[in-house]
């Protein structure tokens, strides 16, 4: 096993180099371009172009008589652009919606493909050894022309999207917009799809005809969750892809019964799948512990509240108050209350009395803040929203928590430095 691992990332045989980088290679021009397919809302477009090339791929190889891989190519690309051009002009010419105009081209031209590829195997021709390999992809057979080939392309690919990255960024997001500034926003579109059905060719003879579609969507929709900069966004994505490229070849390296294609397939889902429950901004994982996070600190801001209200008239804040008196004052489940308590003392801002509590100086002080912001807020509701004194309580409740203190000098000043509040209760100084 350590041979095997010391001569994959030395690169001692020219095979691990080819296969490495070439798959490296598709798998970074395909995200890059996805991922303003994906923005587009226009996923299913890698689907369809990656099942159209197969009819191009067979009609190539009865019109050479062999795998020409240059005539291969040139077929399987002009039946990819085809297909797509013809999905538009259903869209564009007729009542047909978008998704049942995918779904027709994608089915008609597979459906052709498989009957040019069920003729050739039965055709005699020994040169069709290996055509169905397009199916499922065989990235283990690259060779070094293949690397230049995907190379080149990849460099192709490259280059016209940062030509035309304020076009395709336009084109993403505000199509209406670059109609009214005059860009040629039919030619820009004719351009991109031109490059993604040049992404997909160059991808089938690796990951195949029915797994391209997930190397071209999947890096692009993992992206995404981690970033709103297209930037940034197309970076991620070109790395996600890369990394699968590079772990597939492992993988398959290792165990050479298990394909390179799928293993990068298996790869991306995984970064996919991690992304979405995981990435900073959009993961679900992330999400739900933010939002946990939020109701505790509402929950703590407001039994401290409470604890102030109680003793306000008072003025003895750090008098003992019970649980008993805290459930009068507001409604909180025994649960809540107990967490809610726990935390504010492991905080500092509550110490236990026996089977009482007291506030800190610290609780105080935040318990005071929080009843000042509340009264503020109904104050600035009354008198610049005309709302009435009886219906601005709920939304103080909610938006006391999260007035930051520069806002609070706005208000303050915007209010003229009040003494109370409109129900006339005493907004507490700071």
């Amino acid at each position: 096993m350590k041979e095997i691992i010391i001569d994959f990332f030395t690169f001692s045989h020219p095979n691990i180099k080819y296969v490495v980088f070439g798959t490296m290679l598709l798998s970074v021009s395909s995200s890059i371009v996805g991922c303003f397919t994906f923005l587009k809302k226009k996923a299913l477009v890698g689907d369809v172009v990656s099942h159209a090339v197969l009819p191009g791929i067979c009609l190539s190889f009865l019109v050479a008589g062999y795998k020409n891989p240059l005539l291969i190519i040139i077929g399987a690309f002009i039946s990819g652009w085809i297909s797509i051009v013809t999905m538009d002009y259903i869209v564009r010419n007729s009542k047909i919606k978008e998704d049942t105009a995918t779904g027709l081209s994608l089915s008609v031209f597979f459906g052709v493909g498989i009957l040019l590829l069920t003729y050739i195997q039965h055709s005699g021709n020994a040169n069709q050894t290996g055509l169905d390999a397009f199916l499922f992809g065989k990235a283990a057979a690259l060779v070094g022309a293949d690397l230049y080939a995907f190379g080149t392309i990849a460099i192709i690919i490259l280059v016209v999207v940062a030509l035309f990255y304020k076009e395709f960024k336009l084109l993403a997001f505000d199509i209406p917009f670059a109609k009214a500034i005059g860009m040629p926003t039919r030619t820009i579109e004719l351009l991109l799809t031109s490059i993604t059905v040049m992404a997909v060719v160059t991808g089938i003879q690796a990951v195949g005809v029915v797994l391209m579609a997930a190397m071209l969507i999947t890096p692009a929709a993992a992206a995404k969750f981690w970033t709103n900069r297209l930037s940034k966004m197309l970076i991620l994505a070109a790395i996600f892809s890369a990394f699968s490229g590079f772990t597939g070849a492992f993988i398959s390296y290792l165990k050479p019964s298990l394909p390179t294609g799928p293993w990068m397939v298996m790869v991306l889902s995984m970064i996919a799948i991690l992304s979405f429950f995981f990435a900073p901004e959009r993961g679900i994982a992330i999400k739900a512990i933010r939002q946990r996070r939020i109701k505790r600190q509402f929950l703590e801001e407001n039994l401290l509240k409470t604890f102030y209200a109680l003793k306000e008239k008072e003025g003895d804040f750090h008098a003992p108050i019970s649980p008993d008196e805290i459930l009068e004052k507001r409604t909180f489940s025994l649960a809540q209350l107990n967490q809610g308590l726990k935390r504010l003392k492991r905080h500092g801002f509550l110490r236990p009395d026996e089977a009482n509590w007291r506030l800190t100086k610290d609780g105080l002080r935040k318990g005071k803040r929080i009843q000042r912001l509340h009264r503020l807020w109904e104050l600035y509701l009354t008198e610049y929203l005309r709302i009435a004194p009886d219906h601005v309580h709920e939304d103080a409740e909610s938006i006391e928590h999260i007035i930051t203190p520069e806002l609070e000098i706005k208000l303050e000043n915007l209010l003229k430095n009040p003494s109370r509040d409109p129900h006339d209760s005493i907004i507490p100084a700071k």
